[in-house]
């Protein structure tokens, strides 16, 4: 069963092009280096232009957890800190069987 991942962030005023760069570092790993990932796609909110959200699924419950543990994740998540207005809103949903 494959795994869906909405994960909602609020960004600074004035960082998103600082975010958006930081993000493609992040999604060129994740591409590269995790098969187990069908798709890590980032979004701009047209309401709100602080607001993102990536929209990620992967093959399953443990591509999830290795996604989580990678080294490359931890660095540019710390980097992305500076960025953030809030913590981030992650929804993990399953798709039915």
């Amino acid at each position: 069963m494959a795994i869906g991942v909405i994960a909602t962030l609020p960004i600074q005023p004035g960082k998103n092009a600082e975010f958006e760069a930081i993000f493609a570092e992040l999604e060129a790993a994740v591409k590269a280096n995790e098969p187990g990932c069908n798709f890590y796609s980032l979004h701009k909110s047209r309401a709100d232009e602080n607001s993102y959200v990536v929209l990620e699924q992967y093959v399953d419950q443990a591509a999830l957890d290795a996604h989580g543990k990678t080294d490359y994740f931890k660095a540019i998540g710390a980097k992305m800190g500076g960025c953030m207005a809030g913590r981030p809103n992650i929804e993990i949903m399953d798709t039915p069987s």
